[in-house]
Protein backbone atom coordinates (compact mmCIF):
# COMPACT_ATOMS: atom_id res chain seq x y z
CA UNK A 1 0.00 0.00 0.00
CA UNK A 2 3.07 2.23 0.09
CA UNK A 3 2.68 5.15 -2.28
CA UNK A 4 3.07 8.88 -2.53
CA UNK A 5 0.74 11.78 -3.11
CA UNK A 6 1.46 15.31 -4.26
CA UNK A 7 -0.60 17.89 -2.38
CA UNK A 8 -1.05 21.45 -3.57
CA UNK A 9 2.42 22.82 -4.24
CA UNK A 10 3.78 19.62 -5.75
CA UNK A 11 5.51 18.27 -2.62
CA UNK A 12 5.30 14.51 -2.26
CA UNK A 13 3.75 12.99 0.86
CA UNK A 14 5.27 9.72 2.11
CA UNK A 15 1.96 7.89 2.29
CA UNK A 16 1.62 4.60 4.13
CA UNK A 17 5.17 4.73 5.41
CA UNK A 18 6.68 4.74 8.90
CA UNK A 19 9.19 7.55 9.26
CA UNK A 20 12.11 7.14 11.60
CA UNK A 21 13.18 9.88 13.96
CA UNK A 22 11.90 12.75 16.07
CA UNK A 23 8.22 13.51 15.46
CA UNK A 24 8.67 17.28 15.50
CA UNK A 25 11.45 17.21 12.91
CA UNK A 26 9.51 14.73 10.77
CA UNK A 27 6.33 16.85 10.80
CA UNK A 28 8.33 20.00 10.07
CA UNK A 29 9.59 18.25 6.92
CA UNK A 30 6.05 17.62 5.66
CA UNK A 31 4.29 20.28 3.55
CA UNK A 32 1.94 22.72 5.27
CA UNK A 33 -1.82 22.25 4.91
CA UNK A 34 -1.40 18.74 3.51
CA UNK A 35 -3.07 16.22 5.83
CA UNK A 36 -6.65 15.64 6.95
CA UNK A 37 -6.23 14.33 10.49
CA UNK A 38 -3.65 13.94 13.22
CA UNK A 39 -4.15 11.20 15.80
CA UNK A 40 -1.72 11.61 18.68
CA UNK A 41 -1.04 9.30 21.61
CA UNK A 42 1.83 11.27 23.21
CA UNK A 43 3.91 10.17 26.21
CA UNK A 44 1.80 10.33 29.37
CA UNK A 45 4.63 11.48 31.65
CA UNK A 46 3.43 9.09 34.37
CA UNK A 47 6.04 10.20 36.92
CA UNK A 48 6.30 6.69 38.36
CA UNK A 49 8.24 6.35 41.61
CA UNK A 50 9.63 2.86 42.02
CA UNK A 51 8.23 -0.53 41.02
CA UNK A 52 4.57 -1.48 41.35
CA UNK A 53 3.62 -4.97 42.57
CA UNK A 54 0.41 -7.01 42.66
CA UNK A 55 -0.90 -8.55 45.90
CA UNK A 56 0.93 -11.79 45.00
CA UNK A 57 4.16 -9.73 44.82
CA UNK A 58 4.50 -10.11 41.04
CA UNK A 59 5.77 -6.99 39.31
CA UNK A 60 3.36 -4.95 37.19
CA UNK A 61 4.60 -4.27 33.66
CA UNK A 62 4.10 -0.53 33.96
CA UNK A 63 5.10 2.29 31.61
CA UNK A 64 8.65 3.05 32.71
CA UNK A 65 10.29 3.44 29.29
CA UNK A 66 12.74 6.28 28.70
CA UNK A 67 10.43 7.94 26.15
CA UNK A 68 7.86 8.58 28.92
CA UNK A 69 10.30 10.32 31.25
CA UNK A 70 10.63 14.10 31.46
CA UNK A 71 12.66 16.11 33.95
CA UNK A 72 9.80 18.43 34.91
CA UNK A 73 6.34 19.64 33.97
CA UNK A 74 8.01 22.61 32.30
CA UNK A 75 10.02 20.35 30.00
CA UNK A 76 6.92 18.28 29.19
CA UNK A 77 4.89 21.42 28.43
CA UNK A 78 7.57 22.71 26.07
CA UNK A 79 7.58 19.37 24.28
CA UNK A 80 3.77 19.46 24.00
CA UNK A 81 3.76 22.97 22.57
CA UNK A 82 6.36 22.06 19.96
CA UNK A 83 4.73 18.92 18.62
CA UNK A 84 1.29 20.58 18.60
CA UNK A 85 2.73 23.51 16.65
CA UNK A 86 4.18 21.11 14.08
CA UNK A 87 0.93 19.14 13.88
CA UNK A 88 -1.20 22.22 13.36
CA UNK A 89 1.00 23.46 10.53
CA UNK A 90 0.54 20.32 8.44
CA UNK A 91 -3.25 20.13 8.86
CA UNK A 92 -5.49 21.36 6.08
CA UNK A 93 -7.73 24.34 6.97
CA UNK A 94 -10.61 21.95 7.71
CA UNK A 95 -8.36 19.38 9.34
CA UNK A 96 -8.68 18.08 12.88
CA UNK A 97 -6.71 16.43 15.65
CA UNK A 98 -7.43 13.72 18.21
CA UNK A 99 -5.23 13.54 21.30
CA UNK A 100 -5.54 10.79 23.89
CA UNK A 101 -4.14 10.88 27.41
CA UNK A 102 -4.62 10.05 31.07
CA UNK A 103 -5.09 12.30 34.08
CA UNK A 104 -1.30 12.62 34.24
CA UNK A 105 -1.06 14.67 31.06
CA UNK A 106 -4.33 15.36 29.26
CA UNK A 107 -5.09 18.62 31.08
CA UNK A 108 -1.64 20.00 30.34
CA UNK A 109 -1.88 18.92 26.70
CA UNK A 110 -5.38 20.39 26.47
CA UNK A 111 -4.13 23.78 27.61
CA UNK A 112 -1.27 23.70 25.10
CA UNK A 113 -3.70 22.64 22.37
CA UNK A 114 -6.00 25.60 22.97
CA UNK A 115 -3.06 27.99 23.29
CA UNK A 116 -1.85 26.77 19.88
CA UNK A 117 -5.10 27.87 18.23
CA UNK A 118 -6.98 24.57 17.97
CA UNK A 119 -10.75 24.67 18.55
CA UNK A 120 -12.07 21.95 20.86
CA UNK A 121 -15.08 20.07 19.43
CA UNK A 122 -15.53 17.34 22.03
CA UNK A 123 -13.77 15.55 24.82
CA UNK A 124 -14.48 11.83 24.71
CA UNK A 125 -14.22 9.52 27.68
CA UNK A 126 -12.97 6.08 26.76
CA UNK A 127 -14.31 3.94 29.60
CA UNK A 128 -12.45 0.66 29.78
CA UNK A 129 -14.52 -2.45 30.38
CA UNK A 130 -11.50 -4.28 31.80
CA UNK A 131 -9.15 -1.72 33.44
CA UNK A 132 -6.10 -2.63 35.45
CA UNK A 133 -7.04 -2.55 39.15
CA UNK A 134 -5.44 -0.20 41.65
CA UNK A 135 -3.21 -2.70 43.45
CA UNK A 136 -2.25 -0.41 46.33
CA UNK A 137 -5.84 0.49 47.11
CA UNK A 138 -4.80 4.10 47.60
CA UNK A 139 -6.87 5.63 44.78
CA UNK A 140 -9.88 4.94 42.61
CA UNK A 141 -9.30 2.39 39.87
CA UNK A 142 -8.24 4.39 36.84
CA UNK A 143 -10.88 3.07 34.44
CA UNK A 144 -10.86 5.66 31.66
CA UNK A 145 -8.76 7.80 29.37
CA UNK A 146 -9.71 11.11 27.78
CA UNK A 147 -9.55 12.03 24.12
CA UNK A 148 -9.79 15.59 22.82
CA UNK A 149 -11.17 16.15 19.33
CA UNK A 150 -10.38 19.60 17.95
CA UNK A 151 -10.46 21.48 14.67
CA UNK A 152 -7.44 23.34 13.36
CA UNK A 153 -9.21 26.61 14.13
CA UNK A 154 -12.59 27.99 15.14
CA UNK A 155 -13.44 28.44 11.46
CA UNK A 156 -12.57 24.85 10.53
CA UNK A 157 -15.30 22.49 9.38
CA UNK A 158 -13.80 19.07 10.07
CA UNK A 159 -15.25 15.86 8.68
CA UNK A 160 -17.93 14.42 10.95
CA UNK A 161 -19.71 11.30 9.73
CA UNK A 162 -22.64 11.60 12.09
CA UNK A 163 -24.81 9.02 10.38
CA UNK A 164 -21.98 6.47 10.24
CA UNK A 165 -21.33 6.74 13.97
CA UNK A 166 -25.06 6.52 14.61
CA UNK A 167 -25.18 3.33 12.53
CA UNK A 168 -22.27 1.90 14.53
CA UNK A 169 -24.32 2.57 17.66
CA UNK A 170 -27.44 0.62 16.58
CA UNK A 171 -29.18 3.71 15.20
CA UNK A 172 -28.74 5.78 18.36
CA UNK A 173 -26.80 9.07 18.34
CA UNK A 174 -23.18 8.42 19.35
CA UNK A 175 -22.36 9.80 22.78
CA UNK A 176 -19.09 11.18 24.11
CA UNK A 177 -18.54 8.24 26.48
CA UNK A 178 -17.22 5.18 24.68
CA UNK A 179 -17.26 1.82 26.46
CA UNK A 180 -14.58 -0.38 24.90
CA UNK A 181 -12.13 -2.97 26.26
CA UNK A 182 -8.41 -2.35 26.54
CA UNK A 183 -6.10 -4.12 24.15
CA UNK A 184 -5.56 -7.70 25.26
CA UNK A 185 -5.74 -11.30 24.12
CA UNK A 186 -4.89 -12.02 20.49
CA UNK A 187 -4.75 -8.30 19.67
CA UNK A 188 -1.95 -7.60 22.16
CA UNK A 189 1.29 -7.70 20.18
CA UNK A 190 4.28 -9.52 21.64
CA UNK A 191 7.99 -9.11 21.03
CA UNK A 192 10.43 -11.92 20.26
CA UNK A 193 10.67 -12.77 23.97
CA UNK A 194 6.91 -13.07 24.39
CA UNK A 195 6.57 -9.77 26.29
CA UNK A 196 4.19 -6.92 25.42
CA UNK A 197 5.63 -5.17 22.38
CA UNK A 198 4.35 -1.80 23.63
CA UNK A 199 3.02 -0.91 27.10
CA UNK A 200 0.25 1.41 25.88
CA UNK A 201 -0.97 -0.29 22.70
CA UNK A 202 -4.46 1.01 21.91
CA UNK A 203 -7.29 -1.29 20.78
CA UNK A 204 -8.22 -1.22 17.12
CA UNK A 205 -11.87 -0.71 18.10
CA UNK A 206 -10.99 2.75 19.43
CA UNK A 207 -9.23 3.82 16.24
CA UNK A 208 -11.98 2.31 14.10
CA UNK A 209 -14.52 4.59 15.74
CA UNK A 210 -12.26 7.66 15.46
CA UNK A 211 -11.46 7.13 11.78
CA UNK A 212 -15.00 6.18 10.74
CA UNK A 213 -16.33 9.30 12.47
CA UNK A 214 -13.79 11.90 11.40
CA UNK A 215 -12.20 10.80 8.10
CA UNK A 216 -13.22 9.64 4.64
CA UNK A 217 -11.80 7.03 2.29
CA UNK A 218 -8.50 8.29 0.86
CA UNK A 219 -7.85 10.83 3.63
CA UNK A 220 -4.35 11.23 5.05
CA UNK A 221 -3.80 10.63 8.78
CA UNK A 222 -0.57 11.44 10.57
CA UNK A 223 0.30 9.65 13.82
CA UNK A 224 3.39 11.31 15.35
CA UNK A 225 3.68 8.68 18.12
CA UNK A 226 3.10 5.62 15.96
CA UNK A 227 4.25 2.92 18.38
CA UNK A 228 3.27 -0.52 17.11
CA UNK A 229 1.03 0.95 14.44
CA UNK A 230 -2.61 0.70 15.53
CA UNK A 231 -3.47 3.86 13.58
CA UNK A 232 -1.80 2.54 10.45
CA UNK A 233 -3.40 -0.89 10.77
CA UNK A 234 -6.93 0.51 11.05
CA UNK A 235 -6.27 3.12 8.35
CA UNK A 236 -5.26 0.38 5.90
CA UNK A 237 -8.36 -1.67 6.73
CA UNK A 238 -10.60 1.36 6.16
CA UNK A 239 -9.00 2.61 2.94
CA UNK A 240 -7.35 5.65 4.53
CA UNK A 241 -3.71 6.68 4.08
CA UNK A 242 -1.36 7.05 7.02
CA UNK A 243 2.00 8.57 7.80
CA UNK A 244 3.52 7.11 10.95
CA UNK A 245 6.41 8.65 12.86
CA UNK A 246 8.31 6.52 15.36
CA UNK A 247 11.83 6.91 16.71
CA UNK A 248 12.09 3.48 18.39
CA UNK A 249 13.38 0.82 15.99
CA UNK A 250 11.77 -2.05 17.92
CA UNK A 251 8.30 -0.48 17.56
CA UNK A 252 8.82 0.27 13.88
CA UNK A 253 9.78 -3.35 13.26
CA UNK A 254 6.62 -4.67 14.92
CA UNK A 255 4.39 -2.10 13.20
CA UNK A 256 5.85 -2.82 9.76
CA UNK A 257 5.09 -6.54 10.03
CA UNK A 258 1.67 -5.91 11.52
CA UNK A 259 0.54 -3.61 8.72
CA UNK A 260 2.04 -5.78 5.97
CA UNK A 261 -0.12 -8.69 7.16
CA UNK A 262 -3.36 -6.69 6.84
CA UNK A 263 -5.61 -7.18 3.84
CA UNK A 264 -7.22 -4.00 2.53
CA UNK A 265 -10.99 -4.21 2.00
CA UNK A 266 -12.79 -3.58 -1.31
CA UNK A 267 -14.04 -0.06 -1.95
CA UNK A 268 -17.74 -1.00 -1.81
CA UNK A 269 -17.46 -2.29 1.75
CA UNK A 270 -15.72 0.89 2.91
CA UNK A 271 -18.65 3.18 2.14
CA UNK A 272 -20.38 4.57 5.24
CA UNK A 273 -23.75 6.11 6.00
CA UNK A 274 -23.81 9.80 5.14
CA UNK A 275 -25.90 12.71 6.31
CA UNK A 276 -28.54 14.09 3.98
CA UNK A 277 -26.94 17.49 4.56
CA UNK A 278 -23.87 16.20 2.77
CA UNK A 279 -25.86 14.80 -0.16
CA UNK A 280 -26.13 16.74 -3.45
CA UNK A 281 -28.75 19.49 -3.38
CA UNK A 282 -31.83 18.81 -5.53
CA UNK A 283 -34.27 21.71 -6.09
CA UNK A 284 -37.94 20.70 -6.01
CA UNK A 285 -38.33 22.38 -9.39
CA UNK A 286 -36.12 19.70 -10.93
CA UNK A 287 -38.85 17.13 -10.25
CA UNK A 288 -41.21 19.27 -12.33
CA UNK A 289 -38.65 19.87 -15.08
CA UNK A 290 -38.05 16.16 -15.45
CA UNK A 291 -41.75 15.27 -15.49
CA UNK A 292 -41.62 13.32 -12.26
CA UNK A 293 -44.41 15.65 -11.07
CA UNK A 294 -46.71 17.55 -13.42
CA UNK A 295 -47.94 21.19 -13.15
CA UNK A 296 -51.37 21.07 -11.56
CA UNK A 297 -50.68 17.77 -9.82
CA UNK A 298 -51.95 17.66 -6.24
CA UNK A 299 -49.63 17.05 -3.29
CA UNK A 300 -50.90 15.71 0.03
CA UNK A 301 -49.59 16.43 3.49
CA UNK A 302 -48.41 13.10 4.91
CA UNK A 303 -50.32 13.90 8.12
CA UNK A 304 -53.52 14.06 6.04
CA UNK A 305 -54.44 17.64 6.95
CA UNK A 306 -53.70 19.70 3.83
CA UNK A 307 -53.27 19.65 0.05
CA UNK A 308 -51.58 21.94 -2.48
CA UNK A 309 -51.03 22.02 -6.24
CA UNK A 310 -47.73 22.00 -8.09
CA UNK A 311 -47.01 24.99 -10.32
CA UNK A 312 -44.82 25.01 -13.42
CA UNK A 313 -42.01 26.92 -11.70
CA UNK A 314 -41.67 24.44 -8.85
CA UNK A 315 -43.71 26.41 -6.32
CA UNK A 316 -46.94 25.25 -4.69
CA UNK A 317 -50.30 26.94 -4.33
CA UNK A 318 -52.43 26.07 -1.33
CA UNK A 319 -55.32 27.66 0.52
CA UNK A 320 -54.51 31.38 0.49
CA UNK A 321 -50.76 30.74 0.22
CA UNK A 322 -48.17 30.38 -2.54
CA UNK A 323 -44.48 29.57 -2.19
CA UNK A 324 -41.90 26.81 -1.95
CA UNK A 325 -42.71 23.34 -0.65
CA UNK A 326 -41.29 24.45 2.70
CA UNK A 327 -43.07 27.83 2.88
CA UNK A 328 -46.48 26.44 1.97
CA UNK A 329 -46.18 23.56 4.42
CA UNK A 330 -45.19 25.91 7.23
CA UNK A 331 -48.03 28.36 6.44
CA UNK A 332 -50.68 25.65 6.32
CA UNK A 333 -49.48 24.17 9.62
CA UNK A 334 -49.06 27.60 11.27
CA UNK A 335 -45.48 26.57 12.06
CA UNK A 336 -42.30 28.68 11.93
CA UNK A 337 -40.67 26.22 9.52
CA UNK A 338 -41.33 22.99 7.64
CA UNK A 339 -39.23 20.45 5.77
CA UNK A 340 -41.32 20.15 2.63
CA UNK A 341 -39.47 17.04 1.47
CA UNK A 342 -40.73 15.03 4.42
CA UNK A 343 -44.09 16.87 4.67
CA UNK A 344 -45.53 16.35 1.18
CA UNK A 345 -46.45 13.25 -0.82
CA UNK A 346 -48.04 12.44 -4.17
CA UNK A 347 -50.65 9.86 -5.05
CA UNK A 348 -49.86 6.81 -7.14
CA UNK A 349 -52.15 3.82 -7.48
CA UNK A 350 -54.12 4.96 -4.46
CA UNK A 351 -51.07 5.28 -2.22
CA UNK A 352 -49.44 8.46 -0.87
CA UNK A 353 -45.70 8.38 -1.59
CA UNK A 354 -43.26 10.92 -0.03
CA UNK A 355 -41.76 13.29 -2.58
CA UNK A 356 -38.43 12.69 -0.84
CA UNK A 357 -38.23 9.34 -2.66
CA UNK A 358 -38.12 11.23 -5.97
CA UNK A 359 -35.29 13.38 -4.64
CA UNK A 360 -33.35 10.26 -3.56
CA UNK A 361 -33.84 8.81 -7.04
CA UNK A 362 -32.18 11.87 -8.58
CA UNK A 363 -29.36 11.81 -6.02
CA UNK A 364 -28.67 8.17 -6.81
CA UNK A 365 -28.30 9.08 -10.49
CA UNK A 366 -25.91 11.92 -9.59
CA UNK A 367 -23.56 9.68 -7.60
CA UNK A 368 -23.47 6.70 -9.98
Amino acid sequence: MTNTKKPTGGVTLPLNQILSGDCIEAMDALPANSVDLVFADPPYNLQLKGDLHRPDNSKVDAVDDHWDQFDSFRVYDEFSREWLRAARRILKPNGAIWVIGSYHNIFRVGTALQDAGFWVLNDVIWRKTNPMPNFRGARLTNAHETMIWAGKSEKSRPTFNYEALKALNDGVQMRSDWVLPICNGHERLKDEDGNKAHPTQKPESLLHRVLIGSTNVGDVIVDPFFGTGTTGAVAKKLGRNFIGIEREEAYRKVATKRIADIRAHDSASLQVSTSKRAAPRVPFGQLVERGMLEPGEKLYALNGRHTAKVRADGTLVGTDVTGSIHQVGAALEGAPSCNGWTYWGFRKEGKTIPIDLLREQIRAEMTN
